[in-house]
């Protein structure tokens, strides 16, 4: 019997997207010939998931845990193929069995957190359900002294942790609430990265209205806007969701505390979503046949 080098069952997992121990065995069982491996998983129910694991996984779920004394809290989105599949009362419980996971690790380590049990669990889930199956991301958000952690999760599908220093577990919830509702960009206006400071200042300098005034009287007209823009993205200066008529800082204050910072997940953000144009993939398969 050959052995089987890492690097084997490397590209094998490469080539297959099956778990380490499935693509050991399966090369064990070929000989350690790869094209024959893969032939004999083509045969199993095996390769179901492997055909599935280079789809993109962009819906799917944020769940989130905070502890009881609002210590610290977590957040991880596990993704998966379609919102259906995110519905599913086996994917739903996927995904608590692995919020709860990185909630007793107090570790946003993907790789470190699903090693294991849990790996073989996705894979298990995968199979089962016919979708590529993923954990995304995680985060861990401690509180800062005489501060807690708030939660709030809307839909599913976009999670919020937020901290304040003081305040109440309440209060904590509703200003989570407000920046999954709004969407700030930071939480104070001092934090705005001046690479995007800059950028709306070119912006208001190619509006209309700027042309040809003086230099004194445009600078005066461009840190005026960008105050307004810095109030407007900035989750301190924003009119609370719940009364606009007191700002996000007045709100908390009033609840005897004051907000420190946010995180935020929405479900698929940043990933490129695969077009599919189905005439051609029926077409390309009638013509295989």
């Amino acid at each position: 019997m050959a052995a089987i080098s890492a690097s084997q069952v490397k590209e094998l997992r490469e080539r297959t997207g099956l778990g380490m121990m499935e693509c050991k065995k399966a090369l064990t069982e070929a000989d350690g010939d790869i094209e024959v491996a893969i032939e004999n998983l083509r045969k199993s129910s095996g390769l179901k998931a492997a055909k599935k694991a280079g789809r993109t996984a962009a819906e799917g779920a944020v769940v989130t845990r905070v502890a009881d004394d609002g210590s610290y809290g977590v957040m991880v989105e596990i993704n998966s193929e379609t919102d259906f599949v995110a519905r599913d009362d086996n994917f739903i419980d996927f995904a608590n069995k692995i919020a709860d996971a990185f909630f007793a690790a107090k570790n946003e380590d993907v790789a470190a957190v699903m090693a294991g049990d849990l790996e073989s669990a996705r894979e298990q889930l995968v199979q089962k359900i016919g979708e590529n199956i993923g954990v995304r991301r995680a985060v861990v958000v401690n509180a800062v002294e005489g501060g807690l952690v708030g939660e709030y999760v809307h839909g599913g599908r976009i999670g919020v942790l937020t901290v304040l220093k003081g305040g109440t577990s309440e209060a904590a919830k509703d200003v989570a609430m407000h920046v999954a509702a709004i969407n700030p960009a930071v939480a104070h206006p001092e934090e705005m990265p001046q690479e995007q400071l800059d950028k709306e200042k070119a912006i208001i300098l190619a509006q209309p209205d700027m042309a040809g005034k003086p230099e004194q009287i445009a600078e005066k007209m461009v840190q005026g806007r960008l105050k307004k823009y810095l109030a407007e993205n900035s989750l301190t200066e924003q009119p609370f969701v719940k009364d606009p008529n007191q700002s996000v800082a007045e709100f908390v204050k009033a609840a005897g505390g004051e907000v420190v910072s946010f995180t935020r997940f929405e479900v698929g953000e940043g990933i490129e979503k695969e077009e599919v144009d189905f005439a051609k993939e029926v077409m390309e398969q009638a013509g295989r046949r």
